[in-house]
């Protein structure tokens, strides 16, 4: 199978084409309300906030936060080594990716676990319930993600009809925004309230 070369960027068509992005737009715009509504009511309780705050494993929010990362970097290389021909590599940084996703969800899942046995659940207090809503939005987002990826792994593998560079390249977009709500994510909750 050969991949076309894109020798010139439409702005009209970004990669991953612009339903992708405009998708993207709206989660960034959903999960940047959220986190506005978490600091305003921080402000009535900063004391809860903090405290709560304390609460949180930083070192499982550090080690995911490198496993997302890390995993972009695989995705834009599957991007860059499928634009490039090389369809063998493209799938390796893609099941790489896919690892650092599924590295993340286990953390992410011995986290929970260790909340709710502490009985950290959603209605535990106001910082809690936002804890709870936007990191479970995200790792929804990550399953997705993984579901994405694992359709244009088998895609990629296929003889007949296999997935394109615009598969891939809006594959690589969800990913990307999940890495970036992650990056929002992380500090706020676990590092500044």
């Amino acid at each position: 199978m050969s991949t076309k070369t894109i020798d010139v960027k439409n702005i009209y068509y970004p990669p991953g084409g612009i339903l992708m992005w405009i998708i993207i737009f709206l989660e960034l715009i959903t999960f940047g309300m959220a986190l506005i509504a978490m600091a305003i009511y921080s402000k009535d309780e900063p004391v809860i906030f903090h405290n709560s705050r304390l609460l949180l494993n930083t070192t499982y929010g550090t080690i995911n936060t490198i496993f997302l990362i890390t995993s972009g970097f695989f995705m834009a290389q599957s991007v860059h080594s499928l634009k490039s021909g090389n369809i063998k590599k493209s799938k390796l940084y893609l099941k790489l990716t896919m690892l650092g996703g599924v590295l993340f969800l286990i953390l992410k899942g011995i986290e929970y676990y260790a909340k709710i046995e502490a009985g950290l659940t959603v209605g535990h207090n106001t910082f809690f319930t936002f804890y709870w809503m936007l990191t479970l939005f995200h790792v929804i987002h990550v399953i997705v993600g993984l579901v994405i990826l694992t359709t244009v792994y088998f895609g990629l593998k296929k003889e007949k009809t296999p997935s394109s560079i615009e598969d891939v390249e809006a594959s690589a977009a969800f990913w990307h925004m999940c890495d970036l709500i992650w990056l929002l994510l992380f500090p706020i909750i676990y590092l500044i309230f």
